[in-house]
């Protein structure tokens, strides 16, 4: 899986998402555009249920973020939520 798969070209990183996913945490398996089955980026995960979230970020580094509340929002390019050390639930990815 390549990790430095960008947004669309015509969606700017300062542009809100167009999108959004549930978030199944795997340490292994990245998200998948759900059409083309393509390897999918996030620029953002919101955080329903607050505890540590680690994430892949985009640059293939393994990045942990403690408390993030309940509500929080992430403002991360990344293609998974990591089941090792992520503590917070019912999250959703937005691309």
């Amino acid at each position: 899986m390549s990790v430095h798969q960008s947004v669309p070209s015509n969606r700017g990183l300062g542009q809100p998402a167009q999108g959004g996913i549930t978030v199944v945490t795997s340490d292994t398996v990245g998200y998948t555009n759900s059409i083309s089955g393509a390897n999918q980026m996030a620029r953002a995960l919101y955080v329903g249920v607050a505890g540590d979230v680690t994430v892949l970020a985009a640059d293939g580094s393994v990045v942990l973020f403690t408390a993030v509340p309940i509500g929080g929002i992430i403002p991360i390019l990344h293609s998974r939520v990591n089941d090792t050390g992520t503590t917070a639930t019912n999250m959703t990815a937005l691309y």
